[in-house]
């Protein structure tokens, strides 16, 4: 398995969406996106999504270069249209536009729908942290990806709809990022592609019992992704399911829907918050600060070795090992990308030559 420095992959993915007519500056958007994906220890939100991208580019699906189109602003409100442009694009637009509003007005909402899937919500959360801003944040695939079933059923009606909440602290912001349901589809993904078996508890075959074949989310007939909690749990479900409807509702996009034809794309709900604007910016960091430590100096219990960890800790933790040692591609993906990037012409990192 082939191994990059963050920089080296960040250029050969850059050259990679300019020569599929991507403008420089998106093309780097949407690189240096998957690439801290991979660095954050995210693979499933990294350069494995470099093929999936283009293909929609080649079919016409997405479309680079689009502007971000208002088409509703108040001053605390914005819904847009990404007009089918890359999804980190668009998504980083819109919360540059939200964030002078929420300091402004306290919060500030907002949508986005017509555009290709955004990568790890952590990451506009970490964008929002340096604003000194907490961030609700949360999509669903534009009414395709139904691959969660409600317990019970034995057919996705769903998808995997992350949330990600923010808040700063005086130190690192504090910055859940997690799916409704058991895991991401893009894990499964990773999965697949190593040809390795899915972890038990994530997968439902066809019929609704338990697989470790991920090949179950690709191939006819599907299975399904289990909801946060287990198949028989409505917890994860019905946090997706709530998601799901706020997302497609409040954009203008669909919720989940059987008559959407599949693509890679997101409908998105930002929804910002100024703490200097409520009780206070010196209170909050107080707070959040001191909830931060009680949390970190908890006993442990007996037998438990490891550091007591905040979200957002392993991220960091993973970026700091990575960027020292690499980012390790898997055979399945790199094999994927290297076919790619021969037929688009574009040189390997002097580190990797074609199998």
């Amino acid at each position: 398995m082939p191994v990059f420095q963050q920089g080296e992959l960040l250029d050969f993915t850059r050259r990679i969406f300019e020569k599929s007519g991507c403008p420089s500056s998106e093309a780097r958007r949407v690189a240096q996106s998957l690439v801290e994906a991979n660095l954050s220890g995210h693979d499933s939100h990294g350069v494995i999504r470099v093929v999936q991208y283009v293909k929609a580019i080649e079919t016409g699906v997405m479309k680079p270069g689009q502007e971000l189109k208002i088409i509703q602003e108040k001053p605390s409100l914005i819904c847009a249209d990404g007009g089918w442009n890359l999804g980190q694009v668009q998504a980083h637009r819109l919360l540059e536009l939200l964030i002078p509003k929420a300091s402004q007005t306290g919060v500030a909402a907002g949508t986005l729908f017509q555009c290709g899937h955004i990568g790890r919500l952590g990451e506009y959360a970490e964008a929002a942290g340096l604003h000194g801003m907490a961030l609700l944040a949360t999509v669903n695939n534009h009414g395709f990806g139904r691959a969660v079933a409600p317990p019970g059923g034995k057919a996705g009606r769903i998808a995997t709809n992350p949330i990600c909440l923010s808040a700063p602290t005086e130190q690192d912001p504090v910055v859940l990022d997690i799916g409704t349901s058991v895991c991401a589809e893009g894990k499964v993904r990773v999965s697949y592609n190593k040809k390795a078996k899915a972890p038990d508890g994530w997968l439902l075959d066809s019929e609704g019992k338990p697989t470790n074949d991920p090949g179950v989310l690709y191939h006819e007939p599907k299975g399904t992704i289990q909801p946060l909690g287990g198949a028989q749990s409505y917890k994860g479900f019905g946090l997706g399911l709530l998601l799901d409807m706020l997302v497609g509702g409040l954009s203008g996009g669909p919720c989940s829907n059987p008559a959407v034809e599949p693509r890679s794309a997101n409908a998105v709900l930002f929804v910002l918050f100024c703490p200097a604007q409520f009780a206070g910016m010196e209170h909050f960091l107080n707070e959040t600060t001191g909830l931060s430590r009680s949390v970190r100096d908890c006993p442990k219990a007996e037998g438990f070795t490891g550091p007591i960890v905040l979200p957002g800790d392993l991220e960091r933790h993973e970026r700091a090992k990575r960027s020292v040692e690499g980012i390790n591609l898997d055979d399945g993906t790199w094999g994927q990308i290297q076919e790619l990037a021969t037929r688009k012409g574009v040189d390997f990192p002097t580190k990797a030559s074609p199998k």
